[in-house]
């Protein structure tokens, strides 16, 4: 190789360097809509503390009515479609006034699995809540969902009847997190003159895998001092079940993930509530 070869390649070797670096820099600086930098990116760019947003609604819905009428679903994770059908069946219908998902909305703790459910949920006709769910802590997809949705722990009371919205997913966390967090129990406890009846909503119910082990029978307990409780809630089995788990007359009810297109539908009046699994 003569002198002039080496000096070519020399240039050249330049020419394609200082080429990749203007590349680079131009990708890093085009903004998140050109490149996603991670897949756990736990930033939201869109909707946010979208739980608040519809209890306002269910308040605006349900505050002068004697009979609510519900939707318990969960376990979307990766079934888009099904999701979609699910919404565009509720559509059709004009006696649902809200929907709880039981949790696992994602199926990786991925924001764009997270965004997707929701682009989805947000096209239902009335106001849809969120639980977090296992699944939904992986990689970041706790702080996720705290952003899109708001705290893990939440609840609201429509015509003095206490939907309790709680964390059960204790080996997530490797049992480093109080969960359940019953210093939020307690405290939601310490407001009952302004409820007269409880229905307890969550992700993973007692004596499951998730669960707390050690936490199963004082969960319970506190459970039975909430003011009329009606019934406890939940998904993540993937199977609908009844169960009275501690043989106190207090039913578990958990629903399909919603590949197998069912949910539950319950009605709350003033003597009492009902239930019905309903296929779509």
């Amino acid at each position: 190789m003569t002198y002039i070869d080496i000096l070519h390649t020399k240039i050249g070797y330049k020419i394609i360097t200082s080429t990749m670096l203007i590349f680079t820099f131009c990708m890093l600086t085009a903004g998140c809509d050109l490149i996603e930098y991670h897949p756990y990116d736990g930033n939201i760019d869109g909707p946010t503390q979208v739980n608040a947003t519809n209890i306002a609604r269910i308040h605006a819905l349900c505050d002068h009515k004697d009979t609510i009428r519900f939707i318990l679903m969960g376990d979307t994770q990766r079934w888009y479609d099904e999701t979609e059908d699910f919404v565009n069946h509720v559509n059709q219908r004009n006696d649902i006034d809200f929907v709880i998902h039981g949790g696992d909305i994602s199926d990786f703790g991925m924001k764009k699995e997270f965004l997707w459910i929701h682009d989805i949920m947000d096209d239902l006709h009335v106001p849809y809540v969120a639980i977090i769910g296992n699944h939904d802590i992986l990689g970041c997809g706790d702080k996720i969902f705290e952003q899109l949705y708001g705290n893990q722990n939440y609840s609201f009371i429509v015509n003095r009847i206490k939907f309790l919205c709680l964390s059960t997913n204790a080996l997530e966390y490797d049992y480093s997190h109080p969960i359940p967090d019953f210093n939020y129990i307690q405290s939601e406890l310490a407001d009952s003159c302004n409820y007269d009846r409880t229905v307890i909503a969550m992700h993973a119910p007692p004596f499951s895998e998730q669960f707390n082990s050690n936490a199963n029978q004082e969960f319970g307990y506190f459970v039975r001092r909430f003011p009329g409780i009606l019934c406890c809630l939940h998904a993540h089995n993937h199977t609908a079940r009844i169960a009275n788990l501690y043989d106190d007359g207090i039913l578990y009810y958990g629903c399909d993930n919603i590949k197998k297109k069912s949910y539950f539908l319950f009605t709350i009046t003033p003597d009492g509530y009902e239930y019905e699994q309903v296929y779509f």
